[in-house]
């Protein structure tokens, strides 16, 4: 801890990626908390500080006080730069925000740590007061998500991004077609692939699935939800009851399930990463449960499980990627992102299930290297190619150059505080 409160002096942000860094390697944040509490405490305007004290209360489970102290944040300052050193960047990057949850914008630090690349954020959204001028960078990237809450605002993000001064990553009008309904649909027309078919339903129509009883298996989340979060097998109509007990959200998606165990018996989930069109792997998680996330399943513990991942990220190119090409660039022209992610598997007769695609996803480089020591360096082509990307939208020709935004785009933009 001591390296990084030292870096606590300056008011640029520690950041969602260091914080959970953190907390990943088992820290519990109450020094963290402490310090951020004291640079609040003697200077309330410290916008920084409330902001990264924002997300730990975030990883701490106090979502709503979390909330209400991003948003005094935000009224105070839209724009932030993370803890870096100016002069060793070669790339500036501003990351276009929104307001809300950690899941409510890509996790780009993660892309991004210890690089020459220099990241700043721009929030944008409800409530936020309007930004006359667009800071400076060499290329920008849209981060606001798919969900209910950010539609709005990717809608008006559309219309700004059309006269945007600068290169951007990924169209908001197409981070908007996200939603697990509208992939589900979309993928369901491509040939090679299994997407699952969700369904969005009110409460009031999955009561009624509880009087069809040949409907099931289901899987059942609520809308807008993420890591599993209400996340449920429904095996007949007295399961659907029950989660109707528990689960008090007003729509949720409804999906058949899809048996995808392996012939061993385990299941196997992969997270995709693609970049510029070209798939790389995240990682695989092997589990004898069908709610497969890397956190619970059996990986840190099962040294075969691992031995296999590093097989398949070893394979990848030449296997996994190969074997599902076909579909994997079906996915890419629907999509149309320059990055993005897909969590998947395969149907037990070999074809490609797409469980969810996003922007979104935790693509990171924390495991322990002594536990994982394949994944360092798959992660670091992962971010080769993040760099690589952005490399190649830079229009030298304006570097150095400030831009003020149009009058109409500055109304837009003000319009948001309305």
């Amino acid at each position: 801890m001591d390296t990084i409160a030292s870096e606590f002096d300056s008011r640029t942000l520690l950041g969602l990626a260091k914080i959970m860094r953190l907390a990943f390697n088992g820290d519990n944040l109450e020094q963290l908390t402490t310090q951020l509490l004291s640079r609040i405490q003697g200077d309330p305007s410290d916008a920084a500080a409330l902001l990264d004290l924002s997300v730990v209360l975030q990883l701490n489970g106090q979502t709503q006080l979390a909330l209400e102290l991003q948003e005094e944040a935000l009224k105070q300052q839209q724009f932030f730069r993370l803890h870096s050193n100016p002069a060793l960047a070669s790339i500036r990057l501003l990351a276009i925000m929104g307001p809300g949850e950690v899941m409510a914008n890509t996790p780009i630090e993660f892309l991004v740590e210890d690089s020459d690349i220099a990241l700043e954020l721009l929030y944008l959204g409800e409530g936020i007061p309007s930004q006359s001028q667009i800071p400076e960078h060499d290329v920008a990237f849209v981060a606001v998500c798919e969900s209910d809450r950010n539609q709005p605002l990717l809608q008006q993000l559309g219309a700004i991004m059309q006269h945007w001064p600068y290169p951007f990553i990924n169209s908001p009008a197409n981070i908007a077609r996200l939603s697990r309904n509208a992939v589900s649909s979309e993928l369901s027309r491509s040939a090679g692939l299994v997407a699952s078919n969700a369904h969005r339903l009110t409460r009031a129509e999955v009561s009624e699935l509880a009087i069809v009883g040949n409907r099931f298996p289901l899987i059942a989340r609520p809308v807008d939800s993420h890591a599993g979060r209400g996340l449920a097998k429904l095996d007949n109509p007295s399961d659907l009851v029950s989660y109707l007990n528990t689960q008090l959200e007003a729509e949720f998606f409804i999906a058949p399930f899809i048996d995808y165990r392996s012939p061993d018996g385990w299941f196997r989930k992969y997270r995709v990463v693609v970049i510029d069109g070209q798939p790389f792997t995240s990682h695989m998680a092997i589990s004898q449960k069908w709610m497969v996330h890397y956190l619970n399943a059996d990986m840190l513990q099962n040294e075969m499980n691992r031995a296999e991942e590093a097989h398949f990220m070893q394979t990848f190119d030449t296997g996994f990627a190969v074997k599902h090409r076909a579909a994997l660039q079906e996915i890419d022209r629907l999509v149309g992102l320059a990055y993005y992610s897909m969590d998947c598997a395969e149907t037990q007769d070999g074809r490609l299930l797409v469980f969810e695609i996003d922007s979104g996803a935790v693509v990171h480089s924390m495991d322990p290297v002594d536990i994982f020591p394949y994944k360092a360096p798959q992660m670091e082509r992962v971010f080769a190619a993040f760099r690589q990307m952005l490399e190649g939208r830079i229009d030298r020709s304006k570097s150095g150059v400030s831009f003020q935004l149009a009058m109409a785009e500055k109304r837009k933009l003000e319009a948001y505080a309305t």
